[in-house]
């Protein structure tokens, strides 16, 4: 759990890693404990250690305060700390490693363009999961 985040607005905001299975996420609460937003992913069963980040979205009532964001780079350190490889399915992890990926290699980070294989796997993550 990270605690001490602050949003645009100055308020506080925790995110939370929950690595259920077969869909983890990355939750972000305001600081009365409500939900605001999560990004989901699948971690590979097939090559060990890549995380595929696939569906990140934040209730619209927390929308403007910065909260994706907040997400996508806790994520994204997270992914750092545990050498993980990280595969941006999801268009704003996409977005953002195409304007900071070589902030985040210069980091220790490491990722990857998605494959086709990679659609099925979040495809029958999510039936599962349903």
């Amino acid at each position: 759990m990270t605690e001490g985040l602050t949003d645009r607005t100055g308020a506080s905001v925790t995110i939370r890693l929950d690595p259920a299975s077969p869909i983890g996420s990355y939750a972000v609460s305001v600081a009365d404990g409500s939900p605001a937003g999560r990004a989901d992913f699948v971690d590979s069963p097939d090559v060990a250690g890549e995380r595929i980040f696939f569906h990140t979205e934040v209730a619209e009532e927390f929308g403007g305060r910065g909260l994706a964001g907040l997400l996508v780079r806790e994520a994204l350190a997270d992914s750092i700390r545990e050498h993980l490889t990280v595969v941006p399915v999801c268009p704003l992890f996409a977005r953002h490693l195409s304007r900071h990926g070589d902030e985040f290699v210069a980091d220790g980070g490491v990722f990857r363009r998605p494959r086709p294989a990679d659609l099925v796997l979040v495809e029958r993550a999510t039936r599962a999961g349903a």
